[in-house]
C-alpha cells in the first residue's frame, strides 16, 4: 500500500512540473543572475519571469515581490524591517496563536525593549476585534496577524482587521503561508501592507519564500552585502528554488477554483468519518471560517504522539501541530490559547490535505483508524468518554 500523506500544512509534495522546471537551473543554467554576460542574463530573465508568476498568485505587481529563503525569513524581514524603519514607535500587536516564527521573534523583540500585545482567541479560535481596537496605542507601529492558523485552519477576517489598522494609521503584516494557493488572495482588495508566504506550502520547493510589500511601505534590510532583491535581501538568489516557486504559483492559480471545492468535500468526508466512528473525538476550531483542506481533531484522554506513531506504522503521515514545534512535549500553544480541555489538547492531531490526496486514501484512513485507537484506549489515564 502506498504512503498516505495528510500533513500538507507542514509541507507539500513538489509537483512534477515544478521539479522539471527547476532541473535546467541545477544542471546547465547555473550562472549568477547578477553577472552581465549573456548566460547570466538568461538566468536573470528566468528569475524575473518567476517573480511575475508569484506576483500573479496574489494579484500584485512584480516589483512588489521580494524573494527570501522561506516563510520565516519573510516574516522577520516584514516585522523587523518595518520596526527599523519606524524607530520612533515601540509597540506591536500580534495574536497568541501565531506561528512560532512570529511568536519567538516577538519574544526576542520584547527582550530588546519593544512592547508586544498578544491578542487572545475564543474557544473556536476566533479573534475579538474589539480587543484589537482597544490594544492600539499612539506607539503602535505594526499589527502582525496570520491569515489562517496552521493547526486548526481557522481563517481570520483580514479585511476587517485591515480596515481597523488603516483607520488607526498602523501597518498590517499578514502571514499567508497557509492560505496562498489554497484560498483566493488579492492584495489590491485586501487592506494589507506586507504579506509573506512560502513555496513549499503550495507544491513548490523548500528554501524559498516571498514577501509582498504594498505601495508606500518602507523597510530596512536585515541582510547586508549585495544589491539583490531591491537592496532588501542581500545574497545570490536561489535560482532553482525561485523558478520552482514561480511554476508552483502558476499551477496553484490554475487549480485553485476547482481544488477549493474538491478539498472541502474531501475534508468533510474525512472529518465526518472520524466523528461517526469515534464517539470521544471532537472537532476543534471554527467549523465555518477555516481552510478547505484542514481539520483538527481531539481524541479525549489519548496521546497524540502515540496515535501518530501507530498511523506512521500503517504508512499514514499526520501531525500533532505545526512542524516547527511537533518535536516538543509542550501542549499546543494554539489549543491552549483557545481554552481547550487538556485531555483533548494532548490527544489532538491535525490532518491537512492537498490536490494529490484522493477519496480512496481517505477511506483507507477511516478504515484503519478505529482499530489503532482501540489499542491505545486501555492505556488512557482514564476511560475515554
Amino acid at each position: 500500500m502506498g504512503l498516505i500523506y495528510l500533513d500538507n500544512n507542514a509541507t507539500t509534495q513538489p509537483a512534477p512540473e515544478v521539479v522539471e522546471a527547476m532541473l535546467p537551473f541545477l544542471r546547465d543554467r547555473y550562472a549568477n543572475p547578477s553577472s552581465l554576460y549573456h548566460a547570466a542574463q538568461q538566468v536573470r530573465f528566468a528569475v524575473e519571469c518567476a517573480r511575475e508568476q508569484v506576483a500573479a498568485l496574489v494579484n500584485a505587481k512584480p516589483r512588489r515581490i521580494v524573494f527570501t529563503s522561506g516563510g520565516t525569513e519573510s516574516n522577520h524581514l516584514a516585522i523587523r524591517g518595518l520596526l527599523a524603519a519606524r524607530p520612533e514607535k515601540h509597540h506591536l500587536i500580534t495574536t497568541a496563536v501565531e506561528h512560532d516564527s512570529v511568536l519567538r521573534l516577538c519574544d526576542q523583540l520584547q527582550r530588546e525593549g519593544y512592547d508586544v500585545t498578544r491578542l487572545g482567541v475564543d474557544r473556536q479560535g476566533r479573534l475579538d476585534l474589539e480587543q484589537l481596537k482597544a490594544a492600539i496605542t499612539p506607539q503602535t507601529a505594526l499589527l502582525s496577524v496570520m491569515h489562517a492558523n496552521n493547526e486548526t485552519g481557522v481563517v481570520f477576517p483580514i479585511e476587517r482587521i485591515g480596515e481597523i489598522a488603516r483607520e488607526r494609521g498602523i501597518a498590517l503584516h499578514v502571514d499567508a503561508a497557509q492560505t496562498a494557493g489554497k484560498i483566493p488572495i488579492d492584495v489590491t482588495r485586501m487592506p494589507v501592507d506586507l504579506l509573506s508566504f512560502a513555496a513549499h506550502k503550495l507544491h513548490g520547493p523548500k528554501g524559498v519564500g516571498a514577501l509582498y510589500m504594498g505601495p508606500g511601505v518602507r523597510l530596512r534590510a536585515q541582510l547586508f552585502g549585495g544589491h539583490q532583491e531591491h537592496g532588501l535581501r542581500a545574497g545570490t538568489e536561489n535560482v532553482p528554488g525561485i523558478v520552482g516557486f514561480g511554476r508552483a504559483a502558476e499551477l496553484a492559480a490554475r487549480y485553485l477554483p476547482e481544488e477549493g471545492t474538491r478539498l472541502r468535500e474531501l475534508r468533510d468526508r474525512l472529518e465526518a468519518g472520524i466523528l461517526d466512528r469515534v464517539s470521544y473525538a471532537r472537532r476543534l476550531g471554527d467549523p465555518d471560517n477555516r481552510l478547505p483542506n484542514t481539520t483538527c481533531i481531539g481524541f479525549a484522554s489519548l496521546e497524540a504522539e502515540a496515535i501518530l506513531i501507530l498511523l506512521s506504522q500503517q504508512g499514514i503521515c499526520a501531525s500533532s501541530g505545526s512542524a516547527c514545534s511537533s518535536g516538543s512535549l509542550e501542549p499546543s500553544h494554539v489549543l491552549t490559547a483557545m481554552g481547550i480541555d487538556r485531555a483533548l489538547i494532548h490527544g489532538a492531531i491535525r490532518l491537512s490535505l492537498s490536490r494529490f490526496n484522493t477519496v480512496e486514501e481517505i477511506d483507507r484512513f477511516l478504515a484503519t483508524l478505529p482499530a489503532l485507537l482501540r489499542r491505545l484506549e486501555p492505556l488512557a489515564p482514564r476511560p475515554a468518554p
